[in-house]
């Protein structure tokens, strides 16, 4: 099963929020139910990260004030700004299966969460005078003002003025 960044933005929205280990687990058990089939842990690994980087799933430490807390410490992972949360078929029923409760994550600390790590990616775009991944941002900042409650304004302001020097 090869997911996409909205399928795991699903999975993960069909409980509110799961730590890695827990999409892994939810995406294997769908995996299993359409017709047997395995999950390439690899890819898997590789579509979880790159979904992280594009914002699709925002990691959202226990340690960060208003998270919520997991019972082994883990970050949690959310359905993105970026994301249009697809739930996979064979899916569904992963939330009956798995014996997890639905999470409820503030959205004004999810929010803050999304914001400083448009600030660190930014430092890292801007450093890197990687054109593409600056402009990339300029459209994630006004994604998360709109998913969150937060103002990225002084951020795309950065932005813009590294493409234009």
């Amino acid at each position: 099963m090869d997911a996409t960044a909205d399928e795991l933005a699903g999975v993960v929205d069909l409980f509110g929020g799961l730590t890695r280990s827990e999409l892994e687990r939810a995406l294997a058990e769908a995996a299993y139910r359409d017709d047997g089939q395995s999950v390439d842990d690899a890819a898997l690994e590789g579509a979880i990260d790159e979904a992280i980087e594009t914002f699709a799933l925002v990691r959202h430490d226990p340690a960060d004030e208003g998270a919520v807390s997991t019972t082994d410490g883990e970050p949690l992972l959310v359905a993105g700004p970026t994301a249009f949360p697809a739930v996979p078929e064979h899916a569904e029923d992963v939330p009956h299966i798995l014996d997890i409760d639905r999470r409820r994550v503030d959205r004004e600390t999810l929010g803050k969460t999304a914001r400083e790590r448009v600030i660190e990616t930014a430092d890292e775009a801007i450093a890197a005078d990687d054109e593409e991944r600056i402009r990339s941002l300029i459209d994630v900042s006004y994604d998360v003002e709109a998913w969150a409650p937060v103002d990225c304004t002084d951020e795309r302001t950065r932005l813009e003025d590294a493409l234009e020097e």
